[in-house]
């Protein structure tokens, strides 16, 4: 039985860890290096940096900050924003990330996917899609949520994986910071078309939401949140806990 991953989102900007709703609303959080070792000494499987506007802002993402971080934490590590080429890749690597996440780079470039898996490996290339139903369609957002690209997200999302991408990360926006649960239905149409992990992202309100999300979707291999971890109202021992005395298979410590 794969063991199901609980994944801390780290949403950077200007230097700080950030989090709003529906990803709007930006308040700050913490330092992202304080952030990111906590969480690694405390039972997180993974994390993810995303620099939240490096797409929409046209520049490269932070490195400073990451190259800090990386050197502190022992669990893998996962990179996006402002991901446009090859070189990208490359620099952010050799930052320290174990995963490289691409969104917006994609959309205009499709191709990077491919470039980026020949030369690293699938496994190092995670396709991030940003997803809100446009008249009852799954549609495909740009540049932190801010553009629709009028791309069908399931379409998308098995192009890409067919390009080489070895992960998905599926973000609502519908239920981004809402803390109602996850979207399940928009998660489902999505497990039904690819056979490569896909982490479910945007809706944890508590510890029942992860609980859910496994139960009622037995083949999504991670649940990724924010400002459920990082104000403290789910601590992931106690979710891995609960999902463990759920029968849901998870690392503990």
């Amino acid at each position: 039985m794969i063991t199901k991953r609980i994944i801390p989102c780290l949403d950077v900007k200007d230097g700080r860890v950030v989090k709003g709703v529906n990803f709007k609303g930006i308040s700050d959080v913490s330092s992202p290096v304080e952030l990111a070792e906590y969480y690694s000494n405390n039972g997180a499987d993974e994390l993810v940096f995303y620099d939240i506007t490096a797409s929409f802002e046209g520049r490269k993402l932070f490195t400073e900050i990451l190259t800090e971080a990386a050197s502190k934490i022992f669990i893998p590590l996962t990179v996006g924003g402002g991901i446009n080429t090859v070189e990208d890749f490359d620099r952010v690597l050799k930052c320290g990330a174990d995963k490289v996440s691409v969104n917006s780079g994609a959309i205009k470039n499709p191709k990077l996917i491919s470039e980026a898996a020949k030369r690293y490996g699938n496994q190092c290339v995670v396709i991030s899609a940003d997803v809100k139903r446009v008249d009852g369609v799954f549609r495909v957002f740009s540049k932190g949520g801010r553009e629709n690209t009028g791309m069908e997200a399931v379409e998308w999302i098995k192009r890409c994986v067919g390009e080489g991408a070895g992960e998905v990360v599926l973000n609502s926006i519908d239920t981004d910071g809402v803390k109602k649960g996850f979207d399940t239905e928009m998660l489902s149409a999505v497990l039904d078309a690819v056979n490569v992990p896909v982490i479910a992202s945007g809706g944890a309100g508590g510890i029942s939401d992860f609980v859910d999300l496994f139960k009622k979707l037995p083949t999504v291999d991670a649940g990724l949140a924010a400002s459920v971890f990082h104000f403290g109202e789910v601590k992931i021992p106690e979710l891995k806990r609960e999902l463990d005395n759920n029968g849901i298979n998870v690392r503990l410590k």
